[in-house]
């Protein structure tokens, strides 16, 4: 019985110690030091001319004065437990805050790069408070019909599309996601009706943005994966460049991928998009994703390397800050 006792005891001890590792890790996110150098500053934020701000994940807001667009609109940012034990949904007030602090009072569309939760599940309700247009995929659609989102105001798009909203050309191009095993893939097939588990927004297809707007351009690639030669022929001044999971990739991935995308474009400034940890609010400053769940600064030398090989810019982009993507 003793024996029994002091094995149960050392199997607790290390489970303890288990879970200690673990919450450590889960929570160990590198910091930004390293690329301080290459942060935006602050820019004159009006005049004439297109601004972006970067709202976390691959979250963008494009506006030149007279419209607005934004790519995916994700604010509600459930935490880590939220996200692995419960069902999860449109935080209201939360988006209503987000909205306010971004000085977005009406879009012409919300463009959703593809369906998983960190870029699709608040989309309906951003595009309801704004009067925007939804455009995305079929599974996109599908969240959007599940949370009660008008249909005349949904645009469906197949493997491509090419629409116009005031100055800005956007056209959506196949894509592909990023190898993840936290990535639910394939098509939500049916009406999706919050609050879901996270593992219920199935990818749905993915693509890649190319907007266009006064003779100038700009790719957003939201997930670090890619649809070979889908880009061939395409260019962007600037990307803005999807990196989450890239650093857990292998040198052969990493490489594949910049020539897929970054190569193909051409562009002359790479912003990475994608990199700060999703399960914590916005109103925090933003951060990398815990090195448990992805390795940021294997990312960074290698877009910095490969930045100083073919003379292309590497800047990032604090969360809030309105800039000239081309200044």
């Amino acid at each position: 019985m003793k024996l029994i006792r002091r094995i149960l005891i050392i199997f607790g001890v290390v489970g303890l110690i288990a879970i200690a590792w673990f919450v450590y890790r889960a929570n160990d996110h590198p910091g930004l030091g390293c690329c301080s150098k290459q942060m935006f500053a602050t820019v004159q934020e009006s005049g004439p001319g297109l601004r972006v701000t970067f709202l976390g994940v691959s979250t963008l807001l494009f506006d030149d004065g007279d419209t607005a667009i934004l790519t995916d609109g994700f604010f509600t940012r459930p935490g880590k437990l939220r996200f692995l034990f419960t069902k999860i949904e449109p935080d209201p007030e939360l988006i209503a805050r987000a909205l306010q602090r971004a000085g977005i009072h009406s879009l012409a569309a919300v463009v959703v790069v593809h369906s998983h939760y960190d870029h699709a599940m608040d989309a309906p309700e951003v595009a309801k408070r704004t009067g925007a247009q939804l455009v995305g995929s079929q599974s996109t659609a599908n969240i959007a019909l599940g949370y009660g989102f008008p249909k005349e105001k949904l645009t469906i798009v197949g493997d491509s599309a090419n629409m116009h909203f005031g100055r800005f050309q956007i056209t959506l191009l196949a894509s592909g996601h990023v190898p993840s095993r936290l990535a639910p893939m394939g098509d939500i097939e049916n009406p999706l009706r919050p609050p879901a588990w996270w593992r219920q927004y199935k990818e749905g297809g993915s693509y890649s943005v190319l907007i266009e707007h006064n003779l100038k351009s700009i790719l957003v690639q939201g997930s670090a994966g890619f649809k070979p030669e889908a880009l061939k022929g395409r260019h962007a001044d600037v990307v803005f460049l999807g990196i989450g999971q890239l650093g857990n990739q292998d040198d052969a991935y990493r490489e594949h991928y910049w020539q897929q995308v970054v190569a193909a474009v051409r562009p002359r400034r790479i912003i990475p998009i994608h990199w700060d940890d999703f399960w914590l609010p916005l109103d925090q400053p933003l951060v990398p994703f815990p090195r448990l769940a992805d390795n940021f600064e294997k990312s960074m030398d290698f877009l910095n390397r490969r930045g100083q090989q073919e003379n292309i810019e590497v800047k990032l982009l604090p969360a809030w800050l309105k800039v000239d993507p081309f200044q």
